[in-house]
């Protein structure tokens, strides 16, 4: 399994509004990066996203760390840790569009 690490920058654009006093990584911004770091691991062009599940909230500062699986001829799978706790996970689509 490929391991990326990103620290979520505190003064990252998606925190003002999201949520004022208590500030969480909307689950877009942490798909987004997933998209952008998997071609690294897998080699390849994601397609699309397949499936996605938010379990806990990311707050400013936070290392991440994307966990990605083999890939295979369909696509691949994902998760995204805080420490021991998955924040998220889901799975990627390959090629181009049709």
């Amino acid at each position: 399994m490929n391991k990326i690490r990103w620290t979520v920058p505190s003064d990252h654009p998606a925190f003002p509004g999201h949520f004022p006093g208590r500030p969480i990584l909307p689950g877009v911004v942490l798909i987004d990066q997933a998209m952008r770091l998997a071609p690294l691991a897998a080699g390849q062009a994601i397609r699309g996203l397949a499936s996605a599940k938010f379990f806990q909230p990311v707050p400013p500062g936070a290392e991440l760390v994307f966990r990605f699986a083999p890939a295979t001829a369909r696509g691949m799978g994902f998760e995204i840790r805080l420490g021991e706790t998955t924040v998220a996970s889901g799975s990627f689509t390959f090629g181009a569009a049709p």
